[in-house]
């Protein structure tokens, strides 16, 4: 029997979760990659997001939602999906298609359309109805700039209208939102942002490695990461656990035994440091 748990590693709590949420973008993956992703990662897995419109379009849809249920892993359509059926006057078709899915979750975003705040209070309230509401401040432009005090504004409003988490847009690319075109975190943004409301209500989309060290090594383990792809879903659990060398030193005490090393006479001799490790001395 193969024996997992020898090493001392940062408590991660159990699924559901309610901080610590890794949040995957599916694409479009076939039910193959599906159960592979599952075979190897469901226990990583705590809600599953059909980018944009693909679940529109998407063949298998129905065996794609019946595979992440029976996962016991929520799975919703795109917030990009709901904008446009709000833009073409079809919301209530658009509920209808997710209650016929048995989607328990869904998205309210207004990365593309501009909503007020009225009227994104309206739809969340609609929403969470029948559904578990999980709204997203930010635009998928990098030429709209909200600036910290708005980011608060439309976070408290949808909150206080029952959004059950509010998604920091970031997009697929990392390169909007609470991001710099370049990738870079806006962290004077996330602090303000941080100062007023507690980050467990909120997910952070963090699709590149970088930005998902920032976040753990700023926040811990059970920071909230969303837009994270079916094949990083494995690596950021390592990277939450100090299992990579980006977040290793942040929870294992690497800094004393390196110490340590480098003051042992038998880590060194007159030519500098050996090759081999003290215990093989």
């Amino acid at each position: 029997m193969l024996v997992k748990d020898f090493l001392a590693l940062p408590p991660r709590s159990k699924k559901p979760r309610a901080s610590g949420i890794t949040l995957v973008l599916d694409k479009g993956i076939g039910v193959r990659q599906i159960e592979d992703l599952l075979a190897s990662a469901s226990d990583y897995v705590d809600l599953v997001k059909l980018g944009w419109g693909t679940g529109y379009i998407a063949q298998d849809l129905q065996d794609k939602v019946k595979l992440y249920q029976e996962a016991r892993i929520p799975v919703y359509l795109g917030g990009t999906l709901l904008e446009l059926a709000i833009l073409q006057h079809r919301f209530d078709e658009y509920r209808e298609m997710a209650q016929a899915l048995g989607i328990g979750h869904v998205e309210l975003s207004t990365g593309i359309i501009e909503l007020s705040v009225e009227e994104k209070v309206h739809y969340i309230r609609e929403l969470r109805k029948d559904f578990v509401v999980v709204s997203e401040v930010g635009s998928k432009s990098a030429q709209k700039v909200l600036p910290a005090y708005k980011w608060i504004e439309y976070i408290e409003a949808e909150l206080d209208a029952g959004a059950w988490k509010v998604i920091c847009e970031g997009r697929e690319s990392g390169t909007v939102g609470i991001f710099h075109t370049d990738g870079g975190v806006k962290s004077g943004v996330i602090d303000e942002i941080v100062h007023r409301i507690d980050p467990t209500r909120l997910i952070f989309e963090a699709p590149q490695k970088a930005q998902q060290v920032w976040f753990i090594q700023k926040f811990g383990s059970d920071v909230n990461l969303g837009n994270i792809a079916t094949s990083d879903v494995i690596a950021l659990e390592t990277l939450r656990l100090g299992l990579r060398g980006d977040t290793m030193e942040d929870f294992h005490d690497v800094k004393a035994w390196n110490v340590r090393a480098s003051f042992d006479p038998r880590w060194t001799d007159d030519d500098g440091p050996r090759t081999r490790s003290p215990r093989e001395a």
